[in-house]
């Protein structure tokens, strides 16, 4: 659920920890600990946090963005199913979405395809849709990638196959698809 600022205002009172501040403390706290289990608890609630679009600023002023774009390559396979929620969540955002394609986001993301992890490859994929806009679509639909999809289109799982399926029919060309079909074959 979305909330408005009044509504925060009212619920923490005058007195209460604000959004930014209870950001900062998790940002802190990420930073500092040496615990991994900590670590991904901690990526966890912010990449849920993302969900709201009164946290973006926050996100950006605390530079969060960054420590997903981080933890995206990192080899703990929750902290990179963490970092992949969160930019998903947070791609929407016309900022945030120039942010993370500026800041190699989309070859980061597309790593993600590679995993093993179902979560954070739906998650890679959903993003790279979401990240799509006209600066970004040169980087994104390639040729490369368009045998990609073609491939996950045939994936026994379903959600692989229908976000694969979704992708190349709203964002490919029907000559961009054969292109990749002669190399795929």
């Amino acid at each position: 659920m979305f909330s408005s600022q009044e509504y925060l205002e009212k619920k923490t009172g005058p007195y209460g920890i604000g959004r930014l501040s209870y950001l900062q403390s998790l940002v802190t706290e990420y930073e500092e600990t040496e615990s991994n289990d900590a670590k991904r608890q901690i990526l966890a609630n912010l990449a849920n946090f993302g969900y709201d679009p009164l946290n973006y600023d926050y996100f950006r002023q605390l530079n969060v963005l960054d420590m997903f774009l981080d933890a995206i390559e990192d080899d703990d396979d929750k902290l990179v199913e963490f970092a992949s929620g969160g930019l998903c969540n947070v791609c929407l955002d016309k900022q945030n979405k120039e942010y993370i394609v500026k800041n190699d986001g989309v070859r980061l993301v597309r790593k993600c395809l590679a995993s093993c992890n179902v979560e954070t490859k739906v998650s890679a994929l959903t993003t790279l849709m979401f990240l799509i806009y006209p600066e970004s679509k040169k980087e994104i639909l390639t040729l490369e990638f368009a045998k990609q999809m073609l491939e996950l289109a045939k994936s026994s799982n379903q959600r692989f196959s229908n976000l694969a399926n979704i992708f190349l029919k709203d964002y490919f060309d029907k000559n961009q698809i054969e292109e990749a079909k002669k190399y795929n074959s």
